[in-house]
């Protein structure tokens, strides 16, 4: 399994060099091309990519929203992200129910309701192919059954909107936002999960000393004794 970070930057305004597109997974298997979210920069730009299928972790316009015009592959979703889409012009339209494995091209996709919005639910993905396992999950509060989510899992590929600052908000009963990197590598300290990358990244890291911020985060992941990095707009990692 290969993986390209085609995009890294959340739903901010800045934007530089190594974070300068809406936040994207490519998922590489002997062949295959899956593609994770499409947001609002994607629009009119899939021809670069030209992926074999997308899938959608939620309806926000830095995930779903270059979809705008459709595309030309099959598109997978969960219900609650199809019904915010249903005016899109996509025309091979799949549903992906939580909980239940889902064999995209050759990967298996299982997906996990994560807490993050009220009005565009989210997901996270189990991710695997042969014997390679991931999470991806970049816009997150907390995973509803994290444990089932992590076991096994090789690399967490998390939410970078702040790293110590919480960024959670109430509305009424329930909670919006994100929760910090450093709970989510709290979370793979308990999990067992030896690896994280940190993507969907705020201001914080977007417009931070690159240095600064790796230094900040291994010291953070060198208590939890979690391996950690931060991605950036096309990198490769290949397990």
């Amino acid at each position: 399994m290969e993986l390209k970070f085609l995009g890294t930057r959340g739903e901010i305004e800045a934007r530089m060099r190594r974070h300068r597109m809406h936040t994207s997974l490519l998922i590489s298997h002997r062949g295959a091309r899956v593609m994770i979210d499409c947001g609002l920069d994607w629009l009119g730009k899939l021809k670069r990519v030209d992926p074999s299928a997308i899938v959608l972790t939620h309806a926000h316009p830095d995930h779903a929203w270059g979809l705008k015009r459709g595309a030309r592959c099959p598109v997978y979703a969960p219900e609650k992200t199809w019904q915010e889409l249903r005016h899109y012009p996509i025309k091979e339209r799949r549903l992906i129910k939580e909980r239940t494995p889902t064999k995209i091209c050759g990967i298996t996709f299982e997906a996990f309701p994560v807490e993050h919005s009220i009005l565009s639910p989210a997901v996270g993905y189990r991710v695997s192919a042969g014997c390679a396992r991931i999470f991806y999950a970049p816009d997150l509060i907390f995973i509803h059954e994290r444990g089932a989510a992590l076991n096994g899992v090789q690399i967490y590929i998390g939410d970078g909107a702040t790293v110590t600052r919480s960024f959670i908000r109430k509305r009424g009963k329930a909670l919006i936002g994100h929760s910090p990197v450093r709970t989510q590598l709290t979370w793979c300290e308990k999990e067992g999960v030896p690896k994280a990358i940190i993507t969907h990244c705020g201001s914080e890291i977007v417009t931070g000393d690159e240095r600064e911020m790796s230094a900040k985060l291994r010291a953070i992941a060198v208590e939890r004794h979690v391996e950690v990095r931060i991605a950036y707009d096309g990198m490769k990692v290949t397990f």
